[in-house]
């Protein structure tokens, strides 16, 4: 069957991009396998695909700010844009929040982020859409905005080939295969594929695969579930991405006033199996995303339903996305718990695990992201769920 220097299981934006940074990082034999039919047909193609930098931890700061510079760069970094649209992105926050949102705020601009935070007096200037009720702030970054998650990972898997990088569809990986204390390859239907490094990138799968070579991977399955609205003529909305730290919701437009409506944290999560859920949005959540979004934005009232979904979230257990090798256990590198939140760090965090990958270093910072911070107690805290 062949040795490959590198496997990336799993084709969505994690995959994807992890594949492409592996051959820019000078891998030469590197293979993508991926169950389904193309790139992105799992949950990364129903993420609603928003493009933000606020993070209460300096790295995912970084890694959201390079992100974004990549989603920018795409045509010419990837040869075909990924649908970035720099609209920028709203933040509603209540009495609660609004400290944290500014010690937040304080950090992120040593970090180089452009961002700012309005006060109540100037809601109706900015934001004449906005129920100013309760906000105590509104934040907005300029620079944010949101993305096409299946072109964007078009866009990756289409450069991984053309730099010669090898990828299989409909091809479901069984396992691991482990030899000691280090996995050697992966095990598909035709038999044992061999490589230097397996990369996990199989999101709500990357636990039952990482089990079947007696790896823990602490990590949920779980419904996430959004509508697409269209809203009435002649009636304003936020033309970026805006979430209410209030209401816990979130709204992302699609052009031709129809939006994406969604819960935001915190919301109840239901663990699933992901090879059987159900995929229809059930009808208490429609309702409530409506009523919590329409509550802050008041012009969706009157919108007309367009369509909705139930796809899987990969949570981690602070949050935070796991990204890297383990200690004890060699050829094998964690690239999973998106929490929510994966799509929008994903071009970066896959760089700067390519590079720990290829050269065997990284930063502390980065290095805190691995899977063994659990072990070491060293888990994140923040906002709250995928809010960072």
């Amino acid at each position: 069957m062949g040795t490959y220097d590198a496997i990336v299981v799993g084709c969505g934006i994690s995959g994807a991009a992890t594949a492409y940074h592996l051959r820019r990082e000078g891998l030469q034999r590197v293979l993508v396998i991926e169950k389904g039919p193309g790139p992105a047909c799992g949950p990364t193609g129903h993420s609603a695909g928003v493009v933000r930098m606020h993070y209460s931890h300096p790295i995912l700061v970084r890694m959201a700010m390079e992100s974004r510079e990549m989603f920018a760069a795409m045509p010419d970094m990837l040869g075909r844009d990924g649908g970035f649209r720099p609209t920028g992105w709203w933040l509603a926050v209540g009495d609660n929040m609004i400290a944290q949102v500014r010690a937040n705020l304080e950090m992120q601009r040593t970090e180089g982020l452009v961002t700012e935070l309005l006060g109540p007096e100037s809601l109706a200037d900015r934001s004449p859409w906005l129920n100013p009720e309760g906000v105590a702030g509104l934040l907005f970054e300029p620079g944010s905005g949101y993305a096409d998650p299946v072109q964007t990972t078009e866009a990756f898997a289409d450069a991984f080939a053309r730099e010669g990088g090898e990828i299989r569809f409909r091809t479901p990986c069984r396992a691991l295969v482990r030899r000691e204390d280090r996995i050697v390859g992966v095990l598909l239907d035709e038999g044992p594929v061999h490589a230097g490094v397996v990369v996990n990138a199989a999101g709500p799968w990357a636990r039952a695969l990482a089990a079947s070579a007696g790896i823990d991977v602490q990590l949920r399955a779980v419904r996430e579930q959004d509508a697409i609205w269209e809203v009435r003529a002649g009636r304003p909305m936020p033309e970026c991405s805006f979430s209410t730290t209030i209401e816990a919701a979130y709204c992302r437009p699609l052009g031709n006033g129809r939006f994406i409506l969604g819960l935001g944290f915190p919301k109840p999560y239901h663990d699933v199996d992901p090879n059987n859920y159900k995929t229809t949005i059930d009808d208490d959540i429609l309702s409530l995303s409506f009523e919590k979004n329409a509550a802050r934005l008041p012009n969706l009232n009157g919108a007309r339903l367009v369509g909705s979904y139930a796809s899987l979230y990969d949570v981690s257990v602070d949050f935070y996305p796991y990204a890297g090798p383990r200690a004890g256990l060699a050829g094998y590198a964690d690239c999973s718990g998106g929490s929510g939140h994966g799509f929008k760090i994903a071009p970066a965090i896959t760089r700067h695990l390519a590079r720990w990958i290829t050269t065997g270093k990284t930063t502390p910072e980065f290095a805190g992201l691995g899977h063994d911070r659990i072990a070491a107690g060293a888990l994140f805290a923040g906002l709250g769920g995928n809010r960072g």
